[in-house]
């Protein structure tokens, strides 16, 4: 769901200092990152998808089981090639007025819009003369998805469709207002006036880089479902030590704990809780001519050095992580079962001589003076830079690279990953909806994700089958063919599937964490005496 670096979120109660109180109902929690944009036609990253998740709603949303349910849309019928919900009666925007099937078919007609270039267009191929409008070839009128009236919305496929229901969570396919947004202009996303929201709560304020308030959204068609008033990001800031000493002060209720807080957290006798996030850390090559890793002997040498068992266990050390060696992370589902266990990988063989004899042989045909500097982008973050130091150690010694680390904060982290201003960048990515698909299309040709500017005819050819084939063996088999294509080619290098450790206080209850969807969520969390 989210192109991120290993991002965490950390919550705290408001004690007396800070206005808690039970009769409030309101609860401070704080961030790492402040989040770039909450404009849903263009983000992509999990703090804005974290915020963008307890004040906005799809047609579809989860449960506290991860199970889809009605959101906005109070009912479906699921054709071959179209999808035809009817929005409720009682769903309403923050300001009292009605939430329409018009504004879906804005917000996606604006999505798919190439004059917006929206990061995850991409993920809106499925429907209807998505892929041509993208391109240039036809109007955003011509896009698959019709409001019969304020409350039928009809979604027109290119093809069937296996796995479209679960896109609908999806921040990119939320509604937006047609007339709030042309008022807020540029500005929209960007603070409580250019925001307008439908989910259960709203964005009351919002001090950039420092802190914001999500209050309770009276006008929410489900309120009464809803325990807490008010959500306080009190703290941004990304020092794992002093987010361990608040719990330990008990000012903060979940703290999820860094490489260098885990062992203290155990000696202090504090209980540890893991939870499997389902994100894939990896490493991304830029493969374009700007970079020495358009040669795949490059990239194939570092995979010949790299250990995931050595990283996962002695570089990361965190309980939940697992080594990864398949773009496709253990969870996900196969034919029967998993697809993990259906289309194994094996670990490979580390081989130091390979990696290097792969370097010499490009070194010797081309300059003599040496090959050049390789750039790693990473987050200015305390695991950002242990693992970018642990690369630039491992290349050095054993491909004889000079690496130079590029930290940056996550604004320009992600804008240099965009702009593929980098030779390695370390990255990570969290599902977006129960399908192979959330990680299969990354590496198409056409997705604005694909930051490394990989293109591989053959990949987008196999993809094909597997986003437009209903039989769930054709597709298993197309993504089990895409998988070999990436260890092959290796225009990424899985390092570890993301796990987190966590610190609870006990009298915080509801909080669902969940693999899809915002996690946390607090959207039914309550604090007892």
């Amino acid at each position: 769901m989210r192109y991120v670096f290993l991002l965490s979120f950390f919550f705290a109660f408001k004690l007396h200092a800070q206005a808690l109180s039970l009769i409030d109902r309101s609860i401070t929690i704080a961030l790492t990152q402040d989040p770039p944009t909450l404009n849903t036609i263009r983000t992509t990253d999990l703090v804005s998808f974290f915020v963008l998740g307890h004040i906005k709603e799809g047609l579809l949303r989860y449960d506290r089981r991860g199970r889809l349910v009605p959101g906005v849309a109070e009912s479906w019928d699921v054709h071959p090639t179209r999808i035809v919900f009817r929005l409720r009666q009682d769903a309403l925007w923050s300001d009292g007025s009605p939430v329409t099937a018009h504004d879906f078919v804005f917000a996606w007609r604006r999505v798919n819009d190439p004059e917006e270039a929206a990061p995850f267009a991409a993920i809106m191929y499925p429907i209807r003369n998505a892929e041509k409008i993208q391109k240039g070839e036809l109007p955003t009128t011509a896009l698959g998805v019709t409001a019969l009236d304020d409350r039928t919305l009809v979604v027109e496929m290119e093809k069937s469709c296996g796995y479209c229901l679960s896109l609908m969570p999806h921040a990119t396919f939320f509604p937006v207002k047609e007339r709030f947004y042309a008022d807020a202009g540029k500005k929209y996303g960007t603070g409580p006036d250019e925001l307008i929201a439908n989910g259960p709560f709203r964005l009351a304020e919002w001090k950039r880089g420092t802190s914001l308030v999500l209050s309770s959204n009276k006008h929410y068609w489900n309120r009464d479902a809803i325990w807490l008033q008010e959500i306080v990001v009190g703290y941004i800031t990304e020092d794992n030590r002093t987010r361990l000493n608040l719990f330990v002060d008990e000012k903060i209720a979940l703290v999820k704990l860094g490489t260098e807080t885990v062992k203290d957290a155990a000696s202090r006798g504090l209980r540890l809780r893991t939870f499997a996030t389902g994100g894939l850390a990896y490493l991304r090559f830029n493969v374009s001519d700007k970079s020495i890793f358009r040669h795949k002997v490059m990239r194939q040498a570092v995979q010949a050095v790299f250990d995931p068992e050595v990283f996962v266990n002695k570089v990361i050390a965190i309980p939940g992580y697992k080594p990864a060696y398949s773009f496709f992370p253990s969870w996900l589902r196969g034919i029967d079962g998993r697809f993990a266990e259906e289309y194994p990988v094996r670990s490979r063989r580390i081989d130091n001589e390979l990696g290097r004899s792969l370097v010499e042989g490009l070194r010797r045909q081309m300059d003599p003076a040496g090959l050049p500097i390789v750039t790693i982008l990473t987050v200015a973050s305390p695991t950002g830079s242990k693992v970018a130091e642990y690369l630039q150690g491992l290349l050095k010694q054993s491909l004889d690279l000079d690496v130079r680390v590029d930290q940056q904060t996550f604004r320009q982290y992600l804008d240099k990953s965009r702009r593929a201003q980098f030779d390695i960048v370390i990255s990570s990515w969290y599902p977006d909806f129960h399908d192979i698909m959330t990680y299969a299309d990354l590496q198409a040709s056409w997705n604005a994700n694909n930051r490394g500017k990989y293109r591989s005819d053959e990949y987008d050819s196999v993809l094909r089958v597997l986003q437009s084939a209903t039989a769930l063996k054709e597709r298993m088999n197309a993504a089990a063919m895409l998988q070999t294509i990436l260890i092959e080619d290796v225009p990424v290098l899985p390092t570890a599937e993301t796990g987190s450790a966590y610190i609870q206080h006990d009298k915080l209850k509801g909080v669902v964490r969940r693999v899809i969807g915002q996690d946390p969520d607090f959207t039914y969390a309550r604090i007892i005496k």
